[in-house]
């Protein structure tokens, strides 16, 4: 009687294996899918521009504090040294783009010296992010 009752219990049991295989490869196939998007590390005020368009692909975000600090993948860079974080940074996706995400209080001469510092840095495409009419 306690070969007929042990063999019960063991066939009463869930196999959970091919569950958590489904959920294992789905996991996977949602980290794949996922569009990370990349930010340039700080909450910008962009100016408002009624002939905005919107760019769909990006690699190098740069942003331009108030206060004249700039910022590339979410740190502090030195004004000098941009030149060589873009060049770093397109090396790594020569048909990428640079956008430049401005704050509307901020100077002109920051904006100028980065958008030099891109150009020289051999990068064609430079884009300068700003508001637009919501459509």
């Amino acid at each position: 009687m306690r070969r007929k009752h042990s063999q019960a219990e063991e066939e009463s049991e869930v196999n959970l294996t091919p569950m958590l295989d489904v959920v294992f490869i789905m996991l996977i196939f949602f980290i794949v899918t996922a569009s990370f998007v990349k930010e340039s590390g700080i909450e910008i005020n962009r100016q408002y521009a009624s002939q905005a368009k919107e760019k769909k692909s990006a690699n190098i975000f740069i942003a331009i504090a108030e206060n004249g600090q700039v910022w590339i993948d979410k740190r502090m860079v030195d004004v000098r040294a941009v030149r060589a974080n873009i060049e770093r940074l397109h090396a790594e996706n020569p048909q990428g783009s640079v956008i430049i995400q401005a704050d509307r209080g901020s100077k002109n001469g920051v904006l100028v010296q980065v958008l030099d510092a891109a150009k020289a840095a051999g990068v064609d495409n430079v884009s300068l992010a700003a508001e637009g009419p919501q459509t």
